[in-house]
């Protein structure tokens, strides 16, 4: 899909650099069951805080990045890469030149919520338990991008 078809989307939502970097794409699935959204995605270089919450899988096509857990070690993608970030993932992306993914914002309700959605007491009001991790199962602690797929292996 030619640059020129695409929705211009605005600034990033937490710029850390200036100028704010700037989104270009277009949803192809928009609030499907399970999935968020699924679509093309552009963004011009930049630094920013990662604001998506939900599951995310994303193929590369063009262009290059550093996303920085915020645990973690940094991690360099590249057209023809393939990541996916559990929900709750955190961290910062860095972005040298335009990129380009597709990608899929996957919407898995939690136990919690499926518990709710299975059981309809008319007289209970339910709402999450708190206390419980919402992040990492494992850690409690922001989830990290568990499976990178580059394209061609990389130089240690």
């Amino acid at each position: 899909m030619a640059k020129q078809d695409l929705d211009e989307l605005g600034p990033v939502k937490k710029p850390l650099s200036w100028p704010a970097a700037v989104l270009t794409g277009k949803k192809f699935i928009d609030e499907a069951p399970g999935i968020d959204s699924m679509g093309i995605w552009e963004c011009s270089p930049g630094r920013w805080e990662r604001t998506i919450m939900q599951e995310e899988f994303a193929h590369f096509v063009k262009g290059s990045a550093r996303f920085i857990p915020t645990h973690g070690v940094p991690i360099d993608i590249h057209a023809g890469d393939t990541i996916w970030f559990p929900a709750n993932s955190t961290g910062v992306w860095e972005i040298s030149e335009d990129v380009r993914k597709v990608y899929v914002i996957i919407d898995r309700p939690s136990f919690w919520q499926r518990l709710k959605a299975s059981i309809r007491l008319p007289w209970k009001s339910w709402s999450e338990p708190s206390g419980l991790p919402v992040a990492s199962a494992a850690t409690g602690s922001a989830a990290e991008p568990a499976l990178v797929w580059h394209a061609e292996p990389r130089k240690t």
